[in-house]
């Protein structure tokens, strides 16, 4: 039987949401197939932030995982954009020409950045702040210049400042009106916020409308209509988003200023639905992941044939954290002469709060500080409630009963998705959840911005008591399972346990399958406590492994062969050549790590190119030793003492292709200057008069951290004796993903520096590491020389993409 053919044009938060809920409802009646224009999976756009930030990292935002799918036989075409729709023939267009008929059509095209039609916007320098592209190009800009301005006030410009000023860039923020935040603050809170970044290293230019960008080809600054200037190497643009229609009005689907939909999200064109930021309702189109996800309810079970509430409009809300302060707000925000308004300003504590009343009815809120209330204000603003239900519940908080439990279970909890606080409870009951991440597994609370985490937590404790309090000292590996890494780790070794498979069954983890946070863990655990006899889970890794290469956002690969120490010689430099000319390399790179980089390989040329490299592979992709730089050394250097270059390819050797929790990176610096930057690496080794100083736990990415000092030693002999035992310590205590600088700060510096000078538990790391590395294989010359992985990896159409 042939299946309906139902197409999304949009893989962001509101489409994706939206299939996940006719998935819910109708598993495998649907042939569905989805266009994304971003070279990634579903991701959550609202913590963009937190990566430019330097807090998460991209795959931690990412909702859905390209495994998910697979596993639901969703066809994804990443990095393409649908161009036209034949709305007659039913029949989408791409950007690569590719046709796709379709029996149901969702637009979820989202939002575009607004960008000033100022002269020189167009120059280099000048960026939006609205997907992962814009955030790698300012991590970028902000390596080589220092002066940044925001054209902006509202959230999305704060959020851009604060991730400069991680970044090491001074912040400019300018701002058209009198106040930040104008849409959801009113002044006093907006001064109260002001006041706090002000403290924080942002600077502020209010009242001030941009006239010019100016500079050669590149930005230099900014001209203002009141004749001032400042100086600025890159400007960040940040005054809004409209809804992105033009796939719409190209193909005669009614709009005004978003696609025009009813209350079931139809467009007034057959089969063709709209949701999202792109969707007109009733004169309203909603910004805010809350409407979206309830909008994506109503459009399913349109689409599913089922009997389902209309959507109606939303009461707009806003619960934020912005660089680290708490605000909200909810309805209206500004009092006029019908209004009366409760205040509460605490200068002391740095909280204020407004609540405005018309016709005794709480009609809108505003928080700062402490927004706590948040939840209960908007329920009571949603209900039309009287004043008086909300002071009589502020009597019960002063008599001693707790938030969480006076809110009745019809409580919103989490706006974003719609769970409620009966929701929580009742998953918690039945299903025997302990964290917020199953909380949020089961029930998507805390799914989207987070901020409901801590009224999660709470009904937590109230429904578990103590129990909470006991489970909630360890972190889980993921939403799968209550066992930590150490548990998990424990009942492997003690139960015999050989692959993930029985790993999940022997210790019930919730889901059948695991998922993709936990489902590459245990693959390491179980390697790294059984490296003899363990077969390793290819399936179970990220692409990049899988297929030895790093996968870029065109969909090509990048090839770092190997070169110990950053040594090279004329026969390897040819291979490369020859290489990259052969296969049409669209850049060579030389890498921080001392190596060459051949970028723009098809995946199916992957095998061929390391065949005629015949180099070892440099494993710039995995979770092991990347590279151990070096300087060049005594043998030639006038300043060196020791021989850099040999011990740095010795330690290279010793160490390569075995796993570790996440990439380690090396460098061996001949004297005190260390020019091979030994003190912001994994381990650093810097050779002094008659030895060396070994440093440990050093990154030297956005989360910056200098190495700390282990030990020092005489002899290179006993610097890769200390480093194998060092190296092995990690493997067999790291938890997975977890870099060496934050597992040293767990650890404990004193702690490692003890079991290194045990002469006895030296031995017996190197033992184990010694164990495992008999069993390391060369990865492309493995797969070069196997028909059968050459087939499974590169001749299938689709292989799911799993971003590292």
């Amino acid at each position: 039987m042939v299946k309906p053919k139902l197409v999304l044009i949009g893989n962001g938060m509101a489409g994706i949401r939206c299939l996940e809920e006719i998935l819910k409802i109708e598993k495998d009646t649907f042939e569905i197939t989805v266009f994304g224009s971003e070279n990634h999976p579903n991701y959550d756009r609202i913590q963009l932030s937190k990566v430019l930030q330097g807090d998460t990292a991209i795959e931690d935002i990412t909702l859905n995982d390209w495994n998910w799918y697979e596993q639901n036989n969703i066809l994804l075409y990443s990095g393409e954009t649908v161009t036209s729709i034949d709305t007659e023939k039913q029949i989408v267009l791409s950007d690569k020409n590719r046709e796709v008929a379709y029996d149901k059509l969702i637009i979820s095209t989202g939002s575009v950045p607004f960008i000033l039609p100022l002269p020189g916007a167009d120059k280099e320098g000048v960026t939006a702040f609205r997907n992962i592209e814009d955030c790698e190009k300012m991590i970028e800009y902000s390596k080589e210049y220092k002066k940044a301005a925001v054209i902006g006030g509202g959230l999305l410009g704060l959020e851009a400042a604060r991730g400069l000023l991680n970044l090491g860039m001074e912040v400019d923020v300018i701002h058209i009106s009198d106040y930040l935040m104008e849409r959801q603050l009113d002044e006093a809170a907006a001064n109260q916020l002001r006041k706090e970044l002000e403290k924080q290293g942002m600077n502020f230019l209010l009242r001030k409308q941009t006239q010019e960008i100016f500079g050669e080809n590149r930005v230099e600054g900014l001209r203002f209509s009141d004749g001032e200037e400042i100086k600025a190497d890159l400007v960040v643009m940040a005054v809004g988003i409209k809804p992105n229609i033009s796939i719409a009005v190209e193909s005669g689907i009614p709009v005004n200023r978003g696609i025009l939909v009813n209350d079931y999200m139809e467009t007034e064109i057959p089969n063709v639905f709209a949701v999202g930021e792109c969707a007109e309702h009733r004169g309203m189109v909603y910004g805010l992941v809350a409407p979206l996800y309830e909008q994506g309810k109503a459009l399913a079970g349109k689409i599913c044939g089922i009997d389902v509430k209309p959507y109606e409009g939303t009461v707009l809300s806003t619960k934020l954290k912005v660089s680290g302060v708490d605000v909200f707000s909810a309805g209206i925000i500004n009092e006029d002469e019908q209004t009366k308004v409760i205040k509460e300003f605490n200068d002391w504590k740095g909280t204020y709060k407004k609540i405005l009343i018309q016709d005794d009815k709480i009609s809108g809120a505003v928080l700062f500080g402490d927004t706590k209330e948040g939840t209960k204000l908007l329920s009571l603003i949603n209900k039309g409630a009287n004043v008086s239900e909300y002071l009589e519940k502020d009597e019960n908080n002063d008599a001693g009963v707790s938030f969480v439990a006076s809110l009745p279970n019809d409580e919103i909890i989490c706006g974003c998705n719609g769970v409620t606080k009966g929701d929580i409870v009742n998953a918690i009951e039945t299903q025997g959840l302990t964290s917020i991440d199953e909380v949020k597994g089961c029930t998507n609370a805390s799914r989207s911005c987070g901020g409901c985490k801590p009224l999660v937590a709470d009904i937590l404790e109230l429904t578990l008591g103590d129990e909470f309090s006991k489970v909630n000292q360890k972190e889980a590996i993921c939403s799968c399972t209550t066992l930590s890494r150490d548990e998990v780790v424990a009942a492997i070794r003690n139960m015999n346990l050989k692959t993930t498979r029985e790993v999940m069954n022997v210790l019930e983890w919730n889901t059948i399958d695991g998922c993709s946070k936990c489902r590459p863990a245990l693959n390491y655990y179980l390697g790294m406590i059984y490296p003899l006899e363990y077969e390793d889970e290819k399936e179970s890794r990220f692409v990049n492994e899988r297929l030895h290469a790093n996968i870029q956002k065109d969909g090509t690969f990048s090839v770092v062969p190997r070169m110990y120490g950053g040594v090279t010689n004329p026969e390897q430099l040819r291979k490369i050549a020859d290489v990259a000319e052969k296969y049409d390399v669209k850049l060579l790179k030389v890498t921080g790590g001392q190596r060459i980089d051949l970028f723009g390989i098809e995946k199916e040329d992957l095998p061929k190119v390391w065949a005629e490299l015949d180099m070892p592979s440099g494993y710039a992709y995995g979770k092991t030793l990347r590279t151990v730089k070096t300087c060049v050394g005594a043998e030639f250097c006038r300043f060196g003492t020791q021989d850099s270059i040999g011990l740095g390819i010795a330690l290279e050797k010793k160490l390569e292709r075995i796993s570790t929790p996440h990439k380690f990176k090396m460098a061996v610096s001949a004297c005190p200057r260390n020019c091979a930057e030994s003190g912001i690496k994994d381990l650093g080794v810097v050779g002094v008069d008659g030895g060396y100083q070994i440093y440990v736990g050093g990154n030297g990415g956005t989360d910056l951290r200098a190495a700390d000092l282990l030990c020092k030693v005489k002899t290179s002999e006993e610097v890769i004796e200390i480093t194998g035992a060092y190296f092995q310590y990690y493997r067999e205590t790291g938890i997975y993903l977890e870099r060496t600088s934050k597992w040293v700060e767990r650890m404990g510096l004193d702690h490692i520096r003890s079991v290194m000078e045990d002469d006895q538990k030296r031995l017996e790391l190197n033992m184990r590491l010694d164990e495992a590395l008999m069993v390391a294989q060369e990865p492309w010359k493995e797969i070069v020389e196997s028909e059968r992985l050459q087939k499974e990896l590169f001749e299938k159409v689709k292989i799911p993409v799993t971003a590292e």
